[in-house]
């Protein structure tokens, strides 16, 4: 049994399963948006299932296709698989499982959702192999990150007709590319060296913060968009000005001679982007109700 919890334990830490933190609140706001409130326990439970089996997917197929380069990277070299914690086989087979798993969840929403998990597997499939071909593949992570508000948008409605999910994942896809390039900041000298591309490979740590800030800029013409499209009030627009002010915060924190900050830019201030928009955006439509 011990055994049994252990390897759980390293899975999870394989999948960096708290950093379902980033994407799980996104979800769940565009399914209280389509909802327009709460939605079924129904949708909630299979929403939910289908973030964890895509997610896992896409951990699980990044960590093996990229478990080269992890083993010959001082940064990664401990991960799960370099280091012997997994073996291949394992990770296959939870790969194998966290994808049936995500399409019986697509299946047990409505016809479209099933019809799309294709769509949204190969996206987050593909940015494994992004860095191999483009110095943007932030941009395509972005891209498998946003499917999910939209996603969770047509579990509810099963149809995309507004164009308040496509803001989100607008929103989604320009934050979450703009603070991977932030951390692949940390990845410079190898990505050079291994001939792995990214736009701090192509162009330098010093203007890679400057475009991390462009994407963030972006990513917030786009919620103030979402917040006047959506009008939800005074509770809305406090979440648009503390995201906005964390974003500032977060680059304040990483500057081109030194990055000893970067796990606090990253883990901390980016798990609470989610969350405070989830909180204030969520919470203004169940306040719209109550007036």
């Amino acid at each position: 049994m011990n055994g049994f919890w252990t390897k759980l334990k390293t899975t999870l830490e394989m999948i960096k399963f708290e950093h379902t933190l980033f994407a799980l609140p996104f979800a769940f706001l565009g399914a209280v948006l389509a909802a327009d409130g709460l939605p079924t326990w129904w949708q909630i439970l299979w929403i939910t299932v289908a973030m964890f089996g895509a997610r896992s997917a896409a951990m699980t197929f990044n960590r093996l296709i990229d478990r080269r380069f992890d083993a010959a990277n001082p940064r990664t070299a401990n991960r799960e698989l370099p280091s012997g914690k997994l073996s291949v086989n394992f990770a296959w087979a939870f790969f194998i499982f966290s994808v049936v798993l995500f399409e019986f969840a697509a299946y047990s929403l409505n016809w479209l959702t099933f019809a799309l998990s294709p769509v949204a597997l190969l996206s987050v499939l593909g940015y494994s192999y992004a860095k191999r071909f483009t110095n943007f593949a932030h941009l395509i992570l972005g891209w498998a990150l946003a499917i999910s508000p939209t996603a969770a948008w047509i579990a509810v409605r099963g149809a995309i007709d507004s164009e308040v999910p496509l803001l989100l994942s607008l929103l989604v896809m320009m934050w979450t590319a703009g603070f991977d390039v932030l951390y692949a900041c940390q990845d410079y000298e190898y990505d050079k060296k291994a001939g792995l591309r990214s736009i701090p490979a192509r162009f330098g740590i010093k203007n890679s913060l400057k475009i991390a800030r462009l994407f963030h800029l972006q990513a917030f013409i786009v919620l103030f968009l979402l917040y006047l499209v959506t009008a939800l009030g005074w509770l809305a627009l406090t979440g648009v000005l503390a995201v906005g002010a964390l974003m500032i915060y977060q680059h304040t924190l990483v500057k081109p001679n030194d990055l000893s900050r970067m796990n606090a830019a990253f883990f901390t201030t980016n798990a609470f982007v989610s969350v405070i928009l989830f909180i204030t955006f969520g919470g203004a439509v169940f306040l719209a109700k109550i007036n």
